[in-house]
C-alpha cells in the first residue's frame, strides 16, 4: 500500500540540496497560485508522449511498454508525498526541478506520487515507475530508490518531454558508485565538490571518496593536530555542509588519510618523525611506523574525522610505502627489520610491519564503527603478519614492484573495489605515461570485472558481492596542469560512461555517438 499525503510549496532557491527543518521554503510559485483543494477537478490535455523506453543515463533496466498517452508536467500538475513521512524533501527536490508544486493528495491524472513499498523486491535502490491514466508513481523499497526515480522523471522530461505508458523497473548492478577525488595535492572549493556531487546524484552515482592527506597537503581543518593543515583547506563548517548535501542526494562521503605513505604534510610539521634509510636520508613522504608517536597522530586524525564522516567507509591508503620500493628492504632499512623479527618473529621482514601497521589503524576505525579500506598495494603475499580480511581492497594498479593480480584477492576471499588506472585515473598533466581517461573507452572496454590492464579477471567470483563496484579518480599529481573548471569539462564524459557500466552489465544498447549526445542532453 502507498500512503500519500500533500507537501504544500517547494523550494526554488536551490535549497532543496539542504536538509532543513525550516518550513518556510516553500515555493514562491505557490506562495501566489495556492494549490487547488484536492476534490477539484484538474484539466489536463497535453500531447501524448512518444512510447518506447525513456533515455536515460544511466539506461533504465527494464520497461514494459502499454497503451496509452504517458505524463507530461503541464499546468495542474503536481508532486504528491506525504508531508510528514520520509520522503518530503524528495518531493521538494522533484518539484523544484519540474517547476511543479507539490499538492495534497489523494493523487489525480497529472500528478505524480511518490511512495515506499515495503517489501518491494529489488533492493534499497531500486524502483517501479508506473505511467497510466495520465499520472505518474513512483514506489520504492527505500528512500535512495525513490531518489533514483525521480532522477529517471527529470531526465526523460528533459530528453522527451515526458514519460511513456507502461512500467519501468529499474535498480544498479553494483551497489558501490562514485568518483575518488585528490584534494590534497590541489585544492577544491566547496563550490566545486557540492557542483560535482549534484551531477552525480542525477548520474545515479552513490559515493564520494575524498583524499584529503599526502605530502602536498592536509586540506580539512583540525582540532587535535592544527599544525598540519595547509594554508588553503576546507573548514568542518564546509565539510558539513558537503556531507549534509551528498547525505541528501544518497551519496556516501568516504575519507581517507593515507599511510604510511603520502603523509608529507603530517611530517613536515613532525620532521622527527620521518623515516629514514642506512644512510640517514629521509623517505619522502613516509612516516616511521618503527616510532610509537607516528601511531598517535596518525590515530588522533582518524578518531577526529571519523565522527564528520556519518558513511560506513574510512579509507587508510596504505600505499606506495618508500620503505618497501627499496631493492632490498632489509638492508636499506635495518632498524625496521630488526624490529619486525623482534615483534612478530625470525622470519618476519619489514612487509610485515606495514601490515602490523595496517591492522593496527584497521582496528581503530573499525572501533568507530567503519569498514575501512586500503590501496591494493598495501597487502603483501607471503608475510608472517596477513592484512586483515575485513579491510576493502581498492584494486587501482598491477605496475607497482610486486604488484600482486586480483585474482588473488579475490580467491582470498576478499571485496575488490574497482579503480583500474589503465580506464579509470585521470591524473593531472599526465605523469607516468597516464593519459586522460576517455568516456568512449570506458563506455567501450571497461566493465567491473576488468580490474587490472584490458583484461577481465578469469571466470569466477565477480558478482557485486565480491566486486562490488568502482570509481572515476582524479589525481592532481600536477596541480596546476588544469583549472577546477577544466577538470569539472574533463571528467564530464567518464563519469557519465561509469555510471552506465556500473548501474547496467550489459552491453550498451546506444553507440557512443548517440550516448555521448544523450549525455549532454540530460545534464543539468
Amino acid at each position: 500500500m502507498v500512503v500519500t499525503l500533500s507537501l504544500m510549496g517547494c523550494p526554488r532557491d536551490g535549497s532543496a540540496d539542504r536538509p532543513s527543518d525550516d518550513d518556510s521554503r516553500s515555493a514562491r510559485a505557490s506562495d501566489s497560485s495556492p494549490a487547488a483543494p484536492s476534490s477539484a477537478p484538474a484539466v489536463f490535455a497535453p500531447p501524448p508522449v512518444r512510447p518506447g523506453k525513456p533515455a536515460t543515463v544511466p539506461s533504465v533496466r527494464t520497461y514494459n511498454q502499454r497503451t496509452g498517452p504517458g505524463w507530461r508536467p503541464a499546468a495542474g500538475a503536481r508532486v504528491v508525498a506525504d508531508p510528514g513521512g520520509p520522503l518530503a524533501d524528495e518531493a521538494r527536490r522533484l518539484a523544484e526541478d519540474l517547476r511543479l508544486p507539490t499538492g495534497p493528495g489523494p493523487a489525480r491524472p497529472g500528478d505524480v506520487e511518490l511512495g515506499l513499498r515495503a517489501g518491494q523486491s529489488g533492493g534499497p535502490e531500486s524502483y517501479e515507475l508506473t505511467v497510466q491514466g495520465r499520472k505518474a508513481t513512483i514506489t520504492a523499497p527505500d528512500e535512495a530508490g525513490l531518489f533514483y526515480g525521480t532522477r529517471t522523471v527529470v531526465q526523460a522530461v528533459r530528453t522527451a518531454g515526458g514519460l511513456p505508458e507502461g512500467v519501468l523497473r529499474d535498480g544498479p548492478d553494483r551497489p558501490q558508485r562514485g568518483l575518488n577525488l585528490d584534494i590534497a595535492r590541489k585544492h577544491f572549493s566547496a563550490g566545486w565538490i557540492e557542483a560535482r556531487l549534484r551531477e552525480m546524484a542525477d548520474l545515479k552515482l552513490n559515493q564520494l571518496a575524498l583524499h584529503f592527506s599526502d605530502d602536498q597537503g592536509f586540506r580539512i581543518e583540525s582540532a587535535s593536530h592544527p599544525e598540519v593543515v595547509s594554508p588553503q583547506h576546507l573548514t568542518k563548517a564546509e565539510l558539513r555542509r558537503i556531507v549534509a548535501l551528498a547525505s541528501a542526494l544518497h551519496i556516501t562521503v568516504v575519507p581517507e588519510i593515507d599511510s604510511p605513505g603520502h603523509l608529507g604534510a603530517v611530517m613536515t610539521a613532525h620532521p622527527a618523525l620521518q623515516l629514514r634509510d642506512a644512510a640517514g636520508t629521509v623517505a619522502r613522504g613516509a612516516v616511521d611506523v618503527a616510532n610509537p608517536e607516528a601511531a598517535r597522530v596518525v590515530d588522533d586524525l582518524l578518531r577526529e574525522f571519523a565522527p564528520l564522516f556519518p558513511g560506513p567507509y574510512f579509507h587508510l591508503g596504505s600505499d606506495e610505502y618508500r620503505a618497501l620500493t627499496a631493492k632490498n628492504p632489509q638492508v636499506a632499512y635495518p632498524r625496521l627489520a630488526e624490529l619486525a623479527r623482534q615483534k612478530y618473529g625470525p622470519r618476519a621482514l619489514v612487509q610485515d610491519l606495514a601490515t602490523g601497521w595496517l591492522n593496527d589503524r584497521a582496528a581503530v576505525v573499525r572501533a568507530l564503527g567503519k569498514t575501512p579500506k586500503a590501496w591494493n598495494d598495501g597487502f603483501f603475499r607471503g608475510g608472517v603478519v596477513t592484512p586483515d580480511k575485513t579491510i576493502e581492497v581498492e584494486y587501482w594498479t598491477g605496475k607497482e614492484l610486486g604488484a600482486r593480480p586480483p585474482q588473488e584477492y579475490l580467491n582470498e576471499g576478499r571485496t575488490v573495489v574497482n579503480l583500474n588506472d589503465e580506464y579509470l585515473y585521470y591524473v593531472l598533466g599526465e605523469p607516468n605515461q597516464f593519459r586522460y581517461p576517455t568516456g568512449e573507452r570506458i563506455y567501450r572496454q571497461w566493465s567491473p570485472a576488468v580490474l587490472r590492464g584490458t583484461v577481465s579477471v578469469p571466470a569466477g567470483p565477480t558478482g557485486a558481492d565480491r566486486i562490488p563496484g568502482g570509481r572515476l579518480a582524479v589525481w592532481c599529481d600536477r596541480a596546476e596542469a588544469q583549472t577546477p573548471e577544466q577538470v569539472a569539462a574533463g571528467i564530464r564524459m567518464p563519469l557519465a560512461a561509469v555510471a552506465q557500466k556500473l548501474w547496467d552489465p550489459a552491453p550498451p544498447q546506444l553507440t557512443w555517438a548517440d550516448f555521448s549526445a544523450l549525455a549532454t542532453r540530460v545534464r543539468r
